[in-house]
């Protein structure tokens, strides 16, 4: 009996199994900081020591764009605003980005791969970029939290169908 090859990333001694397909490959080409910003319209008054916690709102969005072979970039545009009352803390917009090469990926796969696995790489490279300026802008590191990127990418499916639905 020959021995076939095990499916790619498969534990090694695996053997290929009939109606196995090879498994995507998500490579990191690059990844960069395409815009940041940082305001402290109300500095030095924002600084004070003993103000109060601000309220900090964040918004995460998620875009995928082909390149060309089987290359994407993904961008994660982060942005945060805090406020104290009515006063404006500080604004820090960060669109950060990575190119990715994907192969072995289904046509269905492959929007799932674009919008949650590559934002998922990218997230942690963002988040440190979002904590040094605020940091640097005179504030405690804004550490974000983790995001669910499953759950968004169901959010911007659904939101994009009911468009889809109200254009009709």
């Amino acid at each position: 009996m020959a021995d076939t090859p095990p499916p790619q990333g498969a534990a090694p001694g695996a053997a290929a199994q009939p109606g196995d397909e090879p498994r995507p490959v998500i490579n990191v080409v690059a990844q960069y900081v395409k815009d940041i910003s940082f305001e402290n319209p109300n500095a030095p008054a924002s600084l004070a020591i003993g103000a109060s916690s601000p309220e900090i709102a964040v918004n995460v969005q998620v875009n995928a764009e082909a390149l060309k072979d089987g290359t994407y970039e993904v961008t994660l545009h982060i942005s945060a605003k805090a406020q104290q009352g009515q006063t404006v803390a500080f604004v820090t917009e960060l669109t950060y980005a990575g190119q990715f090469s994907v192969s072995n990926a289904s046509r269905e796969l492959l929007p799932a791969i674009l919008l949650i696995e590559c934002p998922r790489m990218l997230f942690p490279f963002a988040r440190r970029v979002v904590a040094d300026a605020t940091r640097d802008g005179g504030f405690p590191p804004l550490l974000l939290n983790p995001i669910d990127f499953l759950a968004l990418f169901r959010q911007q499916r659904a939101a994009a169908q009911q468009q889809q639905q109200q254009q009709q």
